[in-house]
């Protein structure tokens, strides 16, 4: 269970990864202005915000990895929190699809992490 564990939280690592290069470097991108639903106008006018959610996003799978490396429960069940916590509230506020993209892979690793 601990291995499958591990493999789900590296994969929500990745995913927080992929988030950091989308809101970072790819926003006023048409790859992310099609993935955000943008116009190139919103994309320009927003691009500060977004490169530092992606830093934030860069830090959860920081701290995910961290988690791994150093086979921290804490770790990996913080850290975890933090990403279904940011999942839902981005869900309320910006869009329900964050809850599945985010939320749902973040609590799916916290219950591995509590069964292993």
């Amino acid at each position: 269970m601990k291995l499958a564990a591990d493999i789900v939280v590296g994969l929500v690592a990745l995913l927080h990864m992929y988030f950091l290069v989308l809101e970072m470097f790819l926003w006023d991108t048409p790859k992310g202005m099609k993935t955000f639903g943008l116009t190139p106008e919103k994309a320009a006018a927003t691009k500060s915000l977004a490169m530092n959610q992606g830093l934030y996003n860069g830090f959860l799978a920081a701290g995910l990895a961290w988690g791994l490396y150093a086979a921290a429960f804490d770790f990996k069940v913080f850290f975890l929190a933090c990403v279904i916590v940011a999942g839902v509230f981005g869900a309320v506020t910006a869009s329900r699809k964050i809850l599945w993209v985010q939320a749902f892979p973040g609590a799916i690793a916290l219950c591995l992490v509590g069964l292993s």
